[in-house]
């Protein structure tokens, strides 16, 4: 997957740049697997800002991806399509009763390939297996948390994980941002690299892209007033505070810890801001 450039016919488009949509197969998503995605443009319930900088945006049809795919499943690529909720590309895959799944496209998968999920299944790129079928070594991405519920980690464009180690009960799996944490070895995968893997090396050029995407614009702190923010007011223009850096409701940013989850803290082996073993 490379990057496109633009001709220099502006100052916007000087340093744009944007995704190759080469391995894109088709532009138009299946019906039956999309449906209206409402935003709530950074509110609750009650209409209250609780996410700042995000609002307009242009219009996207959410695409349901099947994060689990049954033991035994056979499904051939059809498609490849850009989804614009995510930084993967996804595949439409077809079974051999004619349903349909999307599912995150790996590196290297093409149109025509069979994907499989199961225990007694192939080594090939796509296919989904329990961790304990899985050799060590491997490189993998979609895995689960708790066996059965779905992937949630290790999904979006260019990431992989690595099976480093695994015994009768637990995996120990290297994660993209080189935290070693423990799973079920219940738990499945599938084998190989999320694609798309040029996504972060995009560049916007100008802040109309930035607003498609929905993100609004975003103030600094220290160009405000004392009332506003705590890195605003003084005389004399901007200068450095004294304090560490805050939000603007007095709580720090830099270097903070903000993990609560302390029920999880036994499955990290090796965390990933310290690199030292808990």
């Amino acid at each position: 997957m490379s990057i496109v450039k633009y001709n220099p016919t502006s100052n916007a488009r000087r340093g744009m740049t944007s995704q190759d949509k080469a391995g894109v197969t088709t532009d138009k998503p299946l019906k039956s697997l999309t449906f209206r995605l409402n935003r709530n443009v950074g509110r609750n319930n009650q209409g209250r800002i609780t996410v700042r900088h995000k609002g307009s945006g242009s219009k996207r049809l959410y695409r349901q991806i099947s994060f689990t795919l049954p033991s035994g499943f056979k499904g051939t690529v059809e498609q490849i399509e850009y989804d614009p909720n995510r930084s993967a590309r996804i595949a439409r895959l077809k079974t051999a009763d004619g349903a349909y799944h999307y599912v995150i496209a790996p590196q290297g998968l093409v149109k025509g390939q069979k994907l499989k999920s199961g225990s007694d299944i192939s080594i090939d790129t796509g296919n989904r297996m329990p961790l304990k079928n899985i050799p060590l070594g491997s490189i993998i991405h979609a895995i689960e948390l708790i066996p059965g519920k779905g992937a949630k980690i290790v999904r979006v464009a260019g990431s992989s994980a690595q099976l480093i180690s695994k015994d009768d009960v637990k995996a120990q799996v290297k994660l993209p941002s080189g935290e070693v944490r423990l799973f079920r070895v219940e738990c499945n995968a599938s084998i190989g690299a999320v694609g798309n893997e040029q996504h972060q090396n995009v560049r916007l050029g100008k802040a109309g892209r930035n607003r498609h995407k929905g993100i609004r614009p975003t103030v600094r702190g220290v160009v405000m007033n004392a009332v506003d923010h705590p890195h605003g007011g003084g005389d004399g223009g901007r200068h450095r505070m004294a304090k560490a850096p805050r939000t603007p409701w007095g709580q720090k940013t830099l270097g903070y810890k903000t993990r609560h989850n302390k029920s999880t803290d036994k499955l990290i082996v090796r965390s990933r801001h310290t690199g030292k073993r808990r």
